[in-house]
């Protein structure tokens, strides 16, 4: 895609990696639209964004919800031809515990609702709306780029219900790209390692040099805005389609 002068949406784009996606995509003149479940940050994002930058409270797991928020993106006065997928939520907990209770069986099905099937349904909603616009060049009409996990392939320990949540995201991207491939819309994903995100943030600075010193190269976290970096790179190099790209310094996860 060679230009940025359409609509886009952002799940999860109030914080952490949506957040520095929403900027990057603003900042090139896209009009974006924050799907979010935190009013507050998302309005202030939006407010401080200006421009063509809008929120709208979404929960990514539920249809209408969404269906709103796809439509408000839909309606600007460009096509709307980028959806990237940031929304999700962590879990830790062993299939059974050190004290013999097995996983929390609502624990892990709220895991995998909001991470894959929440990326589904943004993923589906949005491809249907872009389906409707008039194709650019090479006959594309939008591109969806959606956020895994290294956990996806190197699950540690306590991580069952989150890598089980990536790993569907990875499964679904290649025939996702397959089913839109006669609408005219690429699908790729992005399964980033340490990213210092809120998620991290909390960490002691002890524990997070340690993290870092675990990476081969660059030995440090990774940062919002290389993922945003390579979510607009997925967006304009129009030949990457069905691709998942590991984005973690060449880090694999020990079991621990």
């Amino acid at each position: 895609m060679k230009s940025f002068d359409v609509a886009a949406v952002v799940s999860g784009g109030a914080s952490g990696l949506g957040e520095a996606t929403t900027r990057a995509l603003a900042a090139r003149g896209a009009a974006v639209t924050i799907l979010d479940l935190q009013e507050e940050k998302g309005a202030a994002l939006a407010a401080e964004l200006g421009g063509h930058t809008t929120f709208v409270r979404t929960d990514v797991t539920d249809e209408a919800s969404v269906q709103a928020a796809i439509a408000e993106a839909a309606g600007k006065d460009r096509p709307l031809r980028v959806a990237i997928n940031c929304a999700g939520i962590g879990w830790a907990q062993r299939t059974v515990g050190r004290d013999g209770q097995p996983h929390d069986l609502g624990a892990f099905t709220r895991t995998v609702t909001v991470n894959l099937v929440g990326t589904f349904n943004v993923l589906r909603l949005a491809a249907a709306a872009m389906a409707t616009t008039e194709p650019a060049e090479d006959g594309e009409r939008g591109v969806v780029v959606n956020t895994a996990s290294i956990a996806a392939y190197d699950g540690q320990i306590g991580q069952v219900a989150y890598a089980a949540s990536k790993g569907g995201i990875v499964g679904m991207t290649l025939p996702a790209a397959r089913d839109l491939s006669s609408v005219g819309v690429r699908v790729c994903t992005i399964a980033p390692g340490l990213v210092d995100t809120p998620l991290l943030g909390g960490l002691p600075e002890e524990a997070r040099q340690a993290l870092s010193a675990g990476i081969p190269f660059p030995k440090r976290l990774g940062r919002p805005d290389d993922f945003a970096q390579l979510a607009l790179a997925v967006v304009e190099h129009g030949y990457l389609n069905g691709e998942v790209i590991r984005m973690d310094g060449a880090l694999r996860m020990a079991p621990r």
